[in-house]
């Protein structure tokens, strides 16, 4: 080879420390090529909808992952989600990667934070070598594990009993079989007692008398099919709903025949409530009222392993201890037969405290995490590994923190730096950008406007680089001249949910009022769980991130319905239905059911989706789209940004008012670069949001609400680049001007700035908050700085 050739070739060792993306096209990416350095910290910034969870995630993450499954055995893949490969030409240089996201955890009732993370199967083993009495294996002490069928009871008095025969169990609470609650079922939503079986008696989904369920029940011979249920004996009534499953045969076939009660019990009552199909999840939540267990107090554990101690603490008090609490307690612990554990433990109970999430308690519900505390949860599960050479990738990890939270998660994110890793993370926060490595901006716009590389280097090569970022990195709002008065006031006397400690404040009406504190502090338990007007009641409208239900299906025009008058105008304009003009109804393909794409079942091979060859995506049949509006198919439509489709309707041949208003207040909310047929399940925790913010301004007409609404919205900033954040301002500014009340649950400063009134809680969180400790406008609390909101305010307007 030639010195001139070899010069122009890449040295091997200069491939190896980098992660090569050449021809992206993901999504709206725009053939895009650059080279992210390994082993140190990228930040990738944009304005929403630029490109850059396209890259990051569909593209360098998504491919990792596809590589990784393509290792194991066909049997095996055909248990993991079908992965295709990304739209791009060449992916050089990955490494293993890990997504850490803020998807929650979940609302499986057995998971909690402890067992999400190793904390909490650490402690079980600590108890397992030191409590007292000694009750044998790790196992006696998990209340996912069941007890040995026949061990039958025992008394805790007798130490050796309990060993020899806790060896043989699970610590699982027999009474609510470890969920900490117990179900009682309203009899009366299971059917009409003054009906027979034959007459439809039966009124759970799924139970008619000709389907399957009905015929078991009805031919089962226990009881008189035509005999009203209100006329059963004691002996009949138990057999129809509590009767333990019994072989019978029914219309010649062996089956198998059980209460109503443990069928659904087993059917709907112990799955995920968000699983269950929207008919089957209403009923279940007519039919059942939860409470705590009684048995065990709502700890998840049988008798034996709550009696077991270590210092007079059993396993149950620890995991209900504030996690903050529970590192001090096993400080004190001092045991060198166990050294190694209690180190291990320590340090993950620490990392908790040094995020930002001491408040929990491991006995939490996972699914009760908001998205940024999952994220950080799922974060420290990988601070104790010892992989190295790993890439780690994270969506907006200061999600949900206060200021004086975010120096903690960069050290967190430095710590995985420095272990050897590679870290690509996703984030607006000036404060995270400036710790980066290595910059990467997307952009220039959202949707068909982004897609490209508008700067890579370092921070202060951003700064000056004229990029929309660039320009906005520095941004910093002045604090409001003349804050609005009130005209009159909601008072909340004695809040005390959760960690609230009797609170008594005054929440001014007609104003925008900032709830601020770092996580954990009790600013939703006093929003969300102490307002007079409670959520759902009139007059209030609360807005948060929790997900929206409904499937890939679904998208922003079937949400928010948009799309009911632009089928209308489709049907007026053509002279047919409007159910054409739906691929949920009769205009589907019929190839894909309005999918857009066909799966292929390969048995024990991973299943494979693709694109459906007829409709080619489109989920209409061919025939409807033969039919336009303004030039443009239905298909054509739904594929438009929110801001294109916002000027197709407004004017001319496509005039259509009902849907020009709906797309307006979609582009107030900072959606402009969302595609009306995105599915919902694409979207992010602040996009989901916003999107129901928009939802419920046009329920609402202009304005923005009735007179008198109160608006309750939990953190609108999240998933906002630094130059949305003045759009949402103005928003938020026109709801007050227009006679509501805006209470907002917010970190970001900008905000905090332009607030008419702060009202701040802490001074620290869980049993350390839960307290009013300023409330006022924003120049008194930057003149006090009486707090850690003050001092940080106070120096961001650089007072």
């Amino acid at each position: 080879m030639s010195p001139a050739k070899r010069a122009a070739t890449p040295h091997a060792a200069d491939r190896h420390d980098l992660i090569r993306v050449h021809g992206a096209r993901e999504n709206n990416l725009k053939d895009v090529s650059i080279d992210i350095p390994k082993r140190r910290l990228t930040v990738f910034t944009g304005v929403s909808g630029s490109g850059k969870s396209s890259l990051v995630f569909d593209t360098v993450a998504a491919e990792s992952q596809r590589l990784i499954n393509e290792t194991y055995s066909s049997f095996v893949q055909g248990f993991m989600p079908s992965l295709s490969r990304p739209e791009v030409d060449v992916l050089d240089g990955l490494t293993t990667a890990i997504i850490v996201d803020q998807q929650r955890m979940g609302a499986d009732p057995r998971s909690t934070v402890g067992t999400a993370t190793d904390a909490h199967a650490m402690l079980r083993i600590l108890f397992s070598r030191l409590g007292e009495p000694h009750i044998g294996p790790p196992s006696a002490f998990s209340f996912n594990t069941a007890s040995a069928k026949g061990a039958g009871a025992i008394s805790v008095g007798n130490k050796k009993a309990v060993k020899a025969t806790f060896e043989r169990l699970g610590g699982m609470c027999p009474r609510c079989e470890g969920r900490g609650s117990v179900s009682d079922i309203d009899l009366t939503q299971l059917y009409d007692a003054s009906k027979s079986l034959n007459e439809g008696a039966l009124t759970i989904p799924g139970y008619t008398m000709d389907g399957w369920y009905g015929r078991i029940y009805r031919g089962c011979g226990f009881f008189d099919p035509d005999k009203p249920i209100s006329e059963y004996t004691k002996r009949e009534l138990n057999d129809l709903l509590h009767k333990e499953p019994t072989k019978i045969k029914v219309e010649g076939i062996n089956l198998t025949y059980e209460g109503l009660i443990p069928k659904i019990q087993k059917s709907m009552l112990s799955k995920d409530i968000d699983t269950l199909q929207p008919h089957v999840r209403a009923f279940v939540e007519r039919a059942t009222a939860f409470s705590v267990c009684p048995e065990c107090d709502g700890t998840r554990l049988a008798e034996g392993p709550r009696s077991s101690r270590i210092k007079k603490i059993s396993i149950a008090d620890a995991c209900r201890m504030e996690i903050r609490d529970l590192a001090e307690w096993v400080r004190t612990l001092k045991e060198p037969s166990v050294a190694p554990l209690l180190e291990a433990l320590q340090q993950s109970l620490d990392s908790f405290v040094e995020i930002g999430l001491g408040y929990l308690s491991l006995d939490r519900p996972a699914g009760t995490l908001s998205g940024g505390e999952a994220q950080r949860v799922k974060m420290i599960r990988h601070l104790g590994s010892s992989l190295t050479d790993v890439t780690y990738v994270f969506d907006e990890p200061t999600t949900g923190l206060h200021p004086h939270d975010i120096g903690n998660m960069n050290n967190l994110l430095l710590r995985l730096r420095d272990k050897g890793n590679t870290v690509l993370v996703v984030e607006h926060k000036p404060q995270v950008i400036a710790i980066a490595d290595h910059v990467v901006d997307l952009g220039p716009g959202a949707g068909t406007a982004g897609g490209t590389i508008c700067f890579e280097g370092d921070v202060d090569g951003l700064r000056a680089s004229g990029t929309v970022t660039g320009r906005h990195l520095d941004d910093r709002r002045a604090l409001k001249e003349a804050p609005r008065d009130a005209t009159g006031k909601l008072s909340i006397r004695g809040a005390d949910t959760h960690n609230l400690q009797k609170v008594n404040v005054d929440i001014p009406l007609g104003v925008l009022t900032v709830v601020t504190g770092v996580a954990g502090s009790g600013k939703s338990s006093l929003v969300h769980g102490s307002i007079p007007l409670q959520e759902g009641a009139e007059g209030v409208v609360s807005v948060d991130q929790t997900p929206i239900r409904g499937s890939r299906r679904s998208n922003p025009a079937t949400y928010t319905g948009l799309l009911e008058p632009i089928r209308k105008a489709f049907a007026k304009e053509n002279g047919v239905k409007p159910a054409l003009f739906s691929a949920n109804s009769e205009g589907a393909c019929p190839t894909c059911n309005g999918a857009g794409v066909v799966f292929s079942d390969l048995a024990m091979m991973a299943g494979v989706s693709s694109t459906c060859e007829d409709c080619e995506g489109r989920r209409f049949d061919s025939s409807v789209l033969e039919y336009t509006f303004g030039g443009r198919d239905i298909s054509e439509v739904l594929a438009m940004p929110v801001a294109e489709a916002e000027a197709f309707f407004a004017d001319g041949p496509a005039r259509t008012p009902a849907a020009h208003k709906i797309l307006t207040r979609l582009a107030d909310v900072g959606l402009g670069y969302l595609t009306l047929g995105q599915p919902l399940t694409t979207l992010s925790g602040g996009e989901r949001q916003r999107l129901k913010l928009a939802t419920h301004l046009v329920g609402r007409g202009a304005a923005g609400g009735g007179a008198g609404t109160v608006y309750v919205i939990d953190e609108p900033t999240t998933g906002l680049h630094l130059a949305d954040v003045e759009q949402l301002l103005g928003l938020l500014d026109r709801l007050v001007d227009s006679g509501r009340t805006v209470i907002v649950v917010e970190h970001h400063p900008a905000v905090m700035a332009h607030a008419d009134w702060i009202i701040d809680l802490g001074p620290g969180a869980g049993h350390d908050g839960g307290r009013v400790v300023f409330e006022g406008t924003p120049g008194d609390l930057v003149a006090e700085r009486s707090t850690l909101t003050g001092e940080h305010l106070a120096r961001y307007v650089g007072a």
